[in-house]
Protein backbone atom coordinates (compact mmCIF):
# COMPACT_ATOMS: atom_id res chain seq x y z
CA UNK A 1 0.00 0.00 0.00
CA UNK A 2 1.46 3.23 -1.15
CA UNK A 3 2.02 6.60 1.07
CA UNK A 4 4.33 8.41 -1.24
CA UNK A 5 6.60 8.29 -4.25
CA UNK A 6 10.20 6.19 -3.59
CA UNK A 7 11.71 8.82 -2.18
CA UNK A 8 14.26 8.91 0.90
CA UNK A 9 14.61 12.73 2.32
CA UNK A 10 18.62 12.96 3.38
CA UNK A 11 18.54 16.15 5.59
CA UNK A 12 22.15 18.38 6.24
CA UNK A 13 21.75 20.32 9.08
CA UNK A 14 24.06 21.15 12.15
CA UNK A 15 20.87 22.38 14.13
CA UNK A 16 18.26 19.78 13.75
CA UNK A 17 18.62 16.32 13.49
CA UNK A 18 17.09 13.99 11.00
CA UNK A 19 15.01 12.07 13.36
CA UNK A 20 13.58 15.32 13.66
CA UNK A 21 13.13 16.65 10.83
CA UNK A 22 11.36 13.62 10.09
CA UNK A 23 9.07 14.23 12.43
CA UNK A 24 8.21 17.69 11.32
CA UNK A 25 7.81 16.31 7.83
CA UNK A 26 4.63 14.00 8.95
CA UNK A 27 3.00 16.68 10.43
CA UNK A 28 3.47 18.86 7.41
CA UNK A 29 2.40 16.12 4.76
CA UNK A 30 -0.86 15.27 7.72
CA UNK A 31 -0.19 11.17 6.61
CA UNK A 32 1.67 7.85 7.59
CA UNK A 33 5.45 8.71 6.65
CA UNK A 34 7.37 11.22 5.04
CA UNK A 35 9.16 8.95 2.67
CA UNK A 36 8.08 5.37 1.20
CA UNK A 37 9.69 2.19 -1.01
CA UNK A 38 7.84 2.54 -3.48
CA UNK A 39 6.61 4.66 -6.81
CA UNK A 40 3.05 5.14 -7.02
CA UNK A 41 1.11 1.85 -7.15
CA UNK A 42 -1.96 0.98 -8.90
CA UNK A 43 -4.62 -1.44 -8.66
CA UNK A 44 -4.88 -2.01 -12.23
CA UNK A 45 -1.49 -2.34 -12.90
CA UNK A 46 -2.36 -5.58 -14.65
CA UNK A 47 -3.78 -2.94 -17.48
CA UNK A 48 -0.81 -0.89 -17.35
CA UNK A 49 2.72 -3.14 -17.57
CA UNK A 50 4.55 -0.22 -19.48
CA UNK A 51 3.93 2.14 -16.13
CA UNK A 52 6.85 0.19 -14.49
CA UNK A 53 8.36 -2.21 -17.26
CA UNK A 54 9.67 -0.48 -20.46
CA UNK A 55 10.55 -3.52 -22.21
CA UNK A 56 6.68 -3.56 -22.11
CA UNK A 57 6.25 -0.86 -24.87
CA UNK A 58 4.31 -1.48 -27.95
CA UNK A 59 3.45 -4.84 -26.34
CA UNK A 60 0.84 -6.81 -28.84
CA UNK A 61 0.07 -5.32 -32.37
CA UNK A 62 -1.61 -2.75 -31.10
CA UNK A 63 -0.68 1.54 -30.94
CA UNK A 64 -2.15 2.57 -27.13
CA UNK A 65 -3.24 5.32 -25.31
CA UNK A 66 -3.97 4.94 -21.79
CA UNK A 67 -3.93 7.35 -18.91
CA UNK A 68 -5.09 6.47 -14.81
CA UNK A 69 -5.66 9.22 -12.41
CA UNK A 70 -5.66 7.81 -8.62
CA UNK A 71 -7.17 9.59 -5.70
CA UNK A 72 -5.59 8.36 -2.43
CA UNK A 73 -7.24 8.27 0.93
CA UNK A 74 -10.05 10.41 -0.11
CA UNK A 75 -10.49 12.70 3.23
CA UNK A 76 -7.54 12.62 4.64
CA UNK A 77 -5.87 16.32 4.41
CA UNK A 78 -2.85 15.65 1.96
CA UNK A 79 -3.50 12.34 1.07
CA UNK A 80 -1.72 11.30 -2.23
CA UNK A 81 -2.71 12.24 -5.99
CA UNK A 82 -1.41 10.46 -9.17
CA UNK A 83 -1.88 11.01 -12.59
CA UNK A 84 -0.12 9.02 -15.17
CA UNK A 85 -0.49 8.90 -18.83
CA UNK A 86 1.43 7.03 -21.60
CA UNK A 87 1.37 6.47 -25.49
CA UNK A 88 3.13 3.44 -26.93
CA UNK A 89 3.62 1.82 -30.34
CA UNK A 90 4.53 -1.26 -32.05
CA UNK A 91 6.93 -0.85 -34.87
CA UNK A 92 8.78 -3.31 -37.29
CA UNK A 93 12.10 -2.51 -39.20
CA UNK A 94 12.86 -5.53 -42.19
CA UNK A 95 12.33 -8.39 -40.02
CA UNK A 96 12.98 -6.84 -36.36
CA UNK A 97 9.85 -6.30 -34.10
CA UNK A 98 10.17 -2.96 -31.33
CA UNK A 99 8.74 -0.95 -29.58
CA UNK A 100 8.47 2.80 -28.32
CA UNK A 101 6.66 5.03 -26.29
CA UNK A 102 6.35 8.01 -23.59
CA UNK A 103 4.77 8.05 -20.47
CA UNK A 104 4.40 11.19 -17.58
CA UNK A 105 3.56 10.67 -14.45
CA UNK A 106 2.30 13.77 -11.96
CA UNK A 107 2.31 12.83 -7.74
CA UNK A 108 1.66 14.74 -4.85
CA UNK A 109 1.71 13.64 -1.41
CA UNK A 110 1.21 15.65 1.07
CA UNK A 111 3.72 18.56 0.57
CA UNK A 112 5.69 17.01 -1.95
CA UNK A 113 5.59 16.86 -5.81
CA UNK A 114 7.17 14.37 -8.63
CA UNK A 115 7.04 15.29 -12.02
CA UNK A 116 8.31 12.76 -14.42
CA UNK A 117 8.78 11.98 -18.11
CA UNK A 118 10.50 9.11 -19.99
CA UNK A 119 10.85 7.94 -23.63
CA UNK A 120 10.71 3.97 -23.76
CA UNK A 121 12.33 1.79 -26.10
CA UNK A 122 12.28 -1.89 -26.02
CA UNK A 123 13.21 -4.60 -28.90
CA UNK A 124 11.22 -7.63 -29.32
CA UNK A 125 12.13 -11.33 -30.47
CA UNK A 126 10.03 -13.61 -31.39
CA UNK A 127 10.48 -16.51 -28.56
CA UNK A 128 8.21 -19.91 -28.73
CA UNK A 129 4.46 -18.49 -28.54
CA UNK A 130 5.86 -14.94 -28.18
CA UNK A 131 7.33 -12.35 -27.43
CA UNK A 132 10.66 -11.88 -25.20
CA UNK A 133 11.33 -8.19 -24.90
CA UNK A 134 14.42 -5.97 -23.25
CA UNK A 135 13.68 -1.84 -22.93
CA UNK A 136 15.34 1.19 -21.27
CA UNK A 137 13.03 4.20 -19.84
CA UNK A 138 15.24 7.25 -20.51
CA UNK A 139 14.04 10.86 -19.17
CA UNK A 140 14.00 13.37 -16.03
CA UNK A 141 12.07 13.19 -12.82
CA UNK A 142 11.55 16.93 -10.96
CA UNK A 143 11.10 16.33 -7.06
CA UNK A 144 9.46 19.40 -5.51
CA UNK A 145 8.41 20.32 -1.45
CA UNK A 146 6.12 23.25 -1.02
CA UNK A 147 7.55 25.21 1.67
CA UNK A 148 5.70 28.10 1.51
CA UNK A 149 2.82 25.41 3.20
CA UNK A 150 4.79 24.75 5.97
CA UNK A 151 2.85 25.65 9.49
CA UNK A 152 5.24 25.49 12.40
CA UNK A 153 3.11 27.37 15.06
CA UNK A 154 2.07 23.92 16.30
CA UNK A 155 4.93 22.47 16.55
CA UNK A 156 6.05 24.21 20.14
CA UNK A 157 8.87 26.54 20.95
CA UNK A 158 11.76 24.48 20.24
CA UNK A 159 10.94 24.56 16.69
CA UNK A 160 11.79 28.16 15.30
CA UNK A 161 10.53 29.74 11.66
CA UNK A 162 14.06 30.98 11.34
CA UNK A 163 15.63 27.48 11.11
CA UNK A 164 17.03 27.63 7.94
CA UNK A 165 17.10 23.95 7.70
CA UNK A 166 13.48 23.61 7.96
CA UNK A 167 12.55 24.77 4.24
CA UNK A 168 9.59 27.81 4.25
CA UNK A 169 9.86 28.61 0.36
CA UNK A 170 8.93 26.11 -2.30
CA UNK A 171 12.13 23.92 -3.35
CA UNK A 172 12.42 21.80 -6.61
CA UNK A 173 15.34 20.14 -8.14
CA UNK A 174 15.48 18.22 -11.66
CA UNK A 175 17.63 15.03 -12.30
CA UNK A 176 18.02 12.24 -14.98
CA UNK A 177 16.69 9.10 -14.47
CA UNK A 178 16.58 5.63 -16.13
CA UNK A 179 15.36 2.08 -15.90
CA UNK A 180 15.44 -1.27 -17.52
CA UNK A 181 13.48 -4.48 -17.86
CA UNK A 182 12.71 -7.52 -19.90
CA UNK A 183 9.28 -8.74 -20.62
CA UNK A 184 7.77 -11.95 -22.09
CA UNK A 185 4.50 -12.13 -23.14
CA UNK A 186 1.92 -14.67 -25.78
CA UNK A 187 -1.81 -14.22 -25.86
CA UNK A 188 -2.15 -16.52 -22.63
CA UNK A 189 0.55 -15.19 -20.23
CA UNK A 190 2.99 -13.20 -19.36
CA UNK A 191 6.00 -12.54 -16.94
CA UNK A 192 8.43 -9.66 -16.73
CA UNK A 193 11.18 -7.76 -14.10
CA UNK A 194 12.13 -4.20 -13.89
CA UNK A 195 14.26 -2.03 -12.06
CA UNK A 196 13.43 1.85 -11.78
CA UNK A 197 15.64 4.90 -10.65
CA UNK A 198 18.67 2.61 -11.48
CA UNK A 199 21.00 5.64 -11.51
CA UNK A 200 19.46 6.54 -8.11
CA UNK A 201 19.57 9.99 -8.34
CA UNK A 202 20.07 12.78 -5.77
CA UNK A 203 18.02 16.38 -5.76
CA UNK A 204 19.66 19.12 -4.25
CA UNK A 205 17.22 21.33 -3.45
CA UNK A 206 19.53 23.81 -1.32
CA UNK A 207 23.10 23.30 1.32
CA UNK A 208 20.73 22.07 3.87
CA UNK A 209 18.47 19.56 2.13
CA UNK A 210 18.37 16.82 -0.70
CA UNK A 211 16.38 14.31 -2.07
CA UNK A 212 17.45 10.59 -3.22
CA UNK A 213 15.58 8.01 -4.89
CA UNK A 214 15.81 4.87 -3.77
CA UNK A 215 15.86 1.96 -7.23
CA UNK A 216 12.87 -0.57 -6.92
CA UNK A 217 12.72 -3.37 -8.49
CA UNK A 218 9.40 -5.20 -9.74
CA UNK A 219 8.24 -8.49 -11.22
CA UNK A 220 4.92 -8.86 -12.51
CA UNK A 221 3.06 -11.68 -14.23
CA UNK A 222 -0.13 -13.05 -15.11
CA UNK A 223 -2.32 -16.05 -16.73
CA UNK A 224 -5.35 -15.90 -18.89
CA UNK A 225 -7.52 -18.86 -18.23
CA UNK A 226 -10.39 -19.96 -20.19
CA UNK A 227 -13.17 -21.91 -18.92
CA UNK A 228 -13.77 -25.27 -20.70
CA UNK A 229 -17.38 -26.01 -20.27
CA UNK A 230 -18.32 -21.88 -20.87
CA UNK A 231 -15.64 -20.14 -22.88
CA UNK A 232 -17.48 -16.97 -22.37
CA UNK A 233 -16.03 -16.75 -19.08
CA UNK A 234 -12.18 -16.13 -18.51
CA UNK A 235 -10.16 -15.75 -14.89
CA UNK A 236 -7.10 -14.14 -14.77
CA UNK A 237 -4.84 -14.04 -11.78
CA UNK A 238 -1.89 -11.73 -12.11
CA UNK A 239 0.64 -10.91 -9.21
CA UNK A 240 3.04 -7.86 -8.92
CA UNK A 241 5.98 -8.03 -6.02
CA UNK A 242 8.20 -5.26 -5.81
CA UNK A 243 10.89 -3.92 -3.34
CA UNK A 244 13.71 -1.81 -2.37
CA UNK A 245 16.01 -4.57 -0.87
CA UNK A 246 15.01 -2.77 2.24
CA UNK A 247 11.49 -4.12 2.04
CA UNK A 248 8.74 -5.42 -0.08
CA UNK A 249 5.23 -5.47 -0.88
CA UNK A 250 3.01 -8.01 -2.89
CA UNK A 251 -0.43 -7.29 -4.95
CA UNK A 252 -2.62 -9.97 -5.63
CA UNK A 253 -5.79 -10.20 -7.92
CA UNK A 254 -7.97 -12.22 -9.41
CA UNK A 255 -10.21 -10.84 -12.30
CA UNK A 256 -13.11 -12.45 -14.30
CA UNK A 257 -14.41 -11.82 -17.40
CA UNK A 258 -17.16 -12.50 -19.70
CA UNK A 259 -16.89 -12.62 -23.66
CA UNK A 260 -13.86 -10.40 -23.60
CA UNK A 261 -16.00 -7.19 -22.53
CA UNK A 262 -17.04 -7.29 -19.20
CA UNK A 263 -15.02 -7.39 -16.32
CA UNK A 264 -14.83 -7.69 -11.93
CA UNK A 265 -12.62 -8.64 -9.49
CA UNK A 266 -10.67 -8.29 -6.20
CA UNK A 267 -7.45 -7.76 -5.32
CA UNK A 268 -5.58 -7.91 -1.88
CA UNK A 269 -2.15 -6.26 -0.96
CA UNK A 270 -0.21 -7.86 1.75
CA UNK A 271 0.73 -4.20 3.03
CA UNK A 272 -2.80 -4.29 4.11
CA UNK A 273 -5.65 -3.00 2.02
CA UNK A 274 -8.00 -5.29 -0.64
CA UNK A 275 -9.24 -3.81 -3.83
CA UNK A 276 -12.57 -4.22 -5.91
CA UNK A 277 -12.41 -3.55 -9.31
CA UNK A 278 -14.43 -3.47 -12.01
CA UNK A 279 -14.12 -2.73 -16.24
CA UNK A 280 -16.11 -2.74 -19.64
CA UNK A 281 -15.21 -2.35 -22.87
CA UNK A 282 -16.97 0.23 -24.35
CA UNK A 283 -16.47 -0.11 -28.20
CA UNK A 284 -13.53 -1.73 -30.05
CA UNK A 285 -10.72 -0.77 -28.51
CA UNK A 286 -11.87 1.62 -25.71
CA UNK A 287 -11.78 0.64 -22.50
CA UNK A 288 -12.56 1.48 -19.07
CA UNK A 289 -11.51 0.94 -15.94
CA UNK A 290 -12.46 1.48 -12.11
CA UNK A 291 -10.63 -0.18 -8.51
CA UNK A 292 -11.71 1.29 -5.00
CA UNK A 293 -9.27 -0.10 -2.90
CA UNK A 294 -9.91 0.10 1.45
CA UNK A 295 -7.37 0.03 4.04
CA UNK A 296 -7.49 -3.26 6.13
CA UNK A 297 -5.89 -0.92 9.10
CA UNK A 298 -7.74 1.82 10.90
CA UNK A 299 -6.94 3.94 7.65
CA UNK A 300 -10.49 2.77 6.98
CA UNK A 301 -12.42 4.81 9.92
CA UNK A 302 -10.24 7.90 8.63
CA UNK A 303 -10.91 8.16 4.89
CA UNK A 304 -13.41 6.49 1.83
CA UNK A 305 -10.59 4.18 0.45
CA UNK A 306 -8.79 5.07 -2.78
CA UNK A 307 -10.43 5.02 -5.85
CA UNK A 308 -8.71 4.73 -9.53
CA UNK A 309 -10.21 5.41 -12.88
CA UNK A 310 -8.51 4.21 -15.54
CA UNK A 311 -9.40 4.67 -19.28
CA UNK A 312 -7.48 3.59 -22.51
CA UNK A 313 -7.69 3.56 -26.28
CA UNK A 314 -6.02 0.81 -28.46
CA UNK A 315 -5.98 0.01 -32.46
CA UNK A 316 -4.31 -2.01 -34.98
CA UNK A 317 -1.62 -0.08 -36.73
CA UNK A 318 0.58 -3.40 -37.81
CA UNK A 319 -2.45 -5.81 -39.00
CA UNK A 320 -4.75 -3.31 -40.12
CA UNK A 321 -8.61 -5.83 -40.61
CA UNK A 322 -11.93 -4.44 -42.49
CA UNK A 323 -14.16 -6.22 -39.82
CA UNK A 324 -17.30 -5.26 -37.72
CA UNK A 325 -16.51 -7.79 -35.65
CA UNK A 326 -15.90 -6.53 -31.97
CA UNK A 327 -12.29 -7.19 -30.84
CA UNK A 328 -10.67 -7.13 -26.93
CA UNK A 329 -7.51 -5.26 -26.74
CA UNK A 330 -6.79 -6.98 -23.47
CA UNK A 331 -5.14 -9.76 -24.73
CA UNK A 332 -2.08 -8.61 -26.65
Amino acid sequence: MRISSSLKTNIKSSNISVRRYLVLLLAFTGILTASAQFDPQLGQYMYLAAAYNPAAAGEGDLMKVAGVHRMQYVDITNAPMSTWFSFSSPFVIGKTHHGAGVRFLNDRYGLFTTQSFYVQYAYRQRLGKGYLSIGVDLGFVNVGFRGDSVNLSQMGDEYHESDASIPTASKSGMKFDMGLGLYYATPVWWVGASYSHLLRPTIDWDEYSQVRLTGTMYVVGGYHFRLKDNRDWVLTPSAMVMSDFASWDVNLTLMCDYRDRYRWGLGYRIAGSVNILLGVDIISGLQLGYSCELPTNKLLLESYGSHEIYLSYGFDILKPKRTNKYKSVRYL
